[in-house]
């Protein structure tokens, strides 16, 4: 609604009541990620106006089939492919400058020509693992000291407790945490006065020599390559405040946030320790892009029809057999970013209703359902119990999640290939009962059913 004349309480001081402007969509893991959200961005993409990542690194993985052809992203928003929209990342990621360039230059080779042109790079945004370096310990050459102190972090928890967190040894932790403890550098650093960039820079290599002094880093050479980078990021960057608000509140479009990671890797909300650095929930497309939460509008979220996980912590359905190595093999569940095999266990919607819980999904997106295709009967996780008993709530002590007994609902498999269809009468009735139960469970509509890889086997429900 668009101006009234009502006072502030107590001041007898009019204001404006303007009109909230333009929402965005957004798109987020409602599991712990690999849910096929690159699909569900791309499909969603192909009208939209501008496409945003707002939170994460390039420890994220993204696949998108179009017209045969397969890219992957990891810092590039999936929309980058459309080449009416504008895909902006925003202040919330974390980036690596070398791996930004080399995913966008291998991806031009496949066909994405351009891409440098409708990409815009929060000045706000962390720089992210920036140097290459030698470990004289334990590694060769790697590409740069944040990604080695994750790997050295990870080899400290291993001798100390015994296990290790799991990380894709990408460099996000530590990048986030540079960030928090207020020595990171940001992208408008690195485009401003590079004396002082460099002096900072120094000092950031320093603080991690000090905490690990087996890391030699060549920062001469680091500076050199820095320099070249910023030359070729320089003309993407944007401030992102700005930018997002002129789109939210200038004539009508359509923007698009895509989430990487998943609800239950939150920082805040997921399955701690074993989870990512970055809010991955609603609220971090807000924090991440400057976004107020009056201008979100639909969020849709990703399941898979079975549930998989990277990495150590618990997995209530996991299924370590023949279940779950057929889950693994037909749905070639292997990380985009790690190239580690996923383990697999059935669809659990305690974790998919806790995800709506905190993000308030306004549909989901069920992915892979062809992959079920070949069952005699299908599980699906209700509900938990710890010491027989129901709990209602998702465990946040993982102790406690380790030690819960999964309660299941079995259905009879459809024993069909589902791959061909492409709307919602070309399911079998067992497959359609199996993703309504779904839906009723959650309370949450299903909009899209997938089927296959590429952009036409996305079933739209409504």
């Amino acid at each position: 609604s668009s101006g009234t004349d009502e006072n502030f309480a107590g001041t007898g001081q009019k204001r404006q009541r303007n009109d909230a402007g333009n929402k965005a969509t957004v798109v987020l893991g409602a599991q712990w990620g690999d849910e096929g959200k690159g699909k569900v961005v791309d499909l969603l993409a192909t009208e939209a106006d501008v496409v945003c990542r707002c939170q994460g690194g390039n420890n994220a993985g993204h696949t998108v089939v179009v017209d045969g052809k397969e890219y992957d992203f990891h810092l590039l928003p999936s929309g980058i492919i459309n080449p009416k929209s504008i895909s902006l990342i925003g202040n919330g990621v974390v980036i690596h400058l070398p791996g930004l360039f080399e995913e966008g230059d291998k991806n031009d080779k496949k066909g994405l020509k351009g891409w440098e042109k409708r990409l815009i790079v929060s000045d706000r945004a962390h720089i992210g693992r920036v140097c290459s370096v030698e470990l004289l310990s334990c590694f060769s050459t790697v590409f740069d000291f944040h990604q080695v102190v994750d790997g050295l972090q990870e080899t400290e928890r291993q001798a100390q407790e015994g296990k290790n967190i799991g990380t894709t040894k990408k460099g996000i932790g530590p990048a986030y945490s540079s960030k928090a403890s207020r020595t990171g550098l940001r992208v408008c650093d690195l485009l401003g006065d590079f004396k002082d960039f460099s002096t900072r820079f120094k000092n950031l290599v320093h603080q991690y020599q000090s905490m690990y002094p087996s890391l030699t880093v060549d920062v001469e050479d680091q500076l050199k390559k820095l320099k070249d980078y910023a030359e070729r990021l320089r003309p993407m960057v944007r401030d992102g405040v700005y930018y997002m608000y002129e789109a939210l509140h200038g004539p009508p479009k359509k923007i698009l946030v895509e989430g990487a990671n998943a609800a239950l890797l939150d920082i805040d909300f997921g399955t701690y320790p074993f989870v990512t650095s970055s809010n991955c929930t609603v609220g971090g497309a807000c924090t991440g892009l400057g976004i107020p939460p009056l201008n979100i509008g639909d969020v849709f979220g990703v399941a898979k029809a079975y549930t998989t996980r990277v990495g150590i912590g618990a997995f209530p359905t996991e299924q370590l057999n023949a279940v779950g190595e057929l889950l693994q093999t037909r749905g070639h569940e292997v990380g985009v970013t790690t190239g580690r095999k996923r383990r697999c266990g059935w669809l659990d919607l305690v974790i998919v209703r806790y995800a709506h819980m905190i993000n308030g999904f306004t549909a989901i997106a069920l992915t892979k359902l062809d992959i079920l295709d070949v069952l005699d009967e299908i599980k699906v996780g209700v509900a938990y119990k710890l010491n027989g008993k129901r709990i209602p709530h998702f465990p946040a002590n993982m102790d406690v999640l380790q030690k819960v007994e999964v309660e299941y609902e079995t259905f009879p498999g459809w024993k069909t290939d589902t791959s061909a269809a492409r709307k919602w009468n070309d399911l079998p009735a067992k497959a359609q009962n199996y993703i309504r139960f779904i839906e009723n469970h959650i309370g949450v509509p299903i909009k899209w059913v997938g089927v296959g890889k590429s952009r036409e086997c996305m079933i739209q429900m409504f």
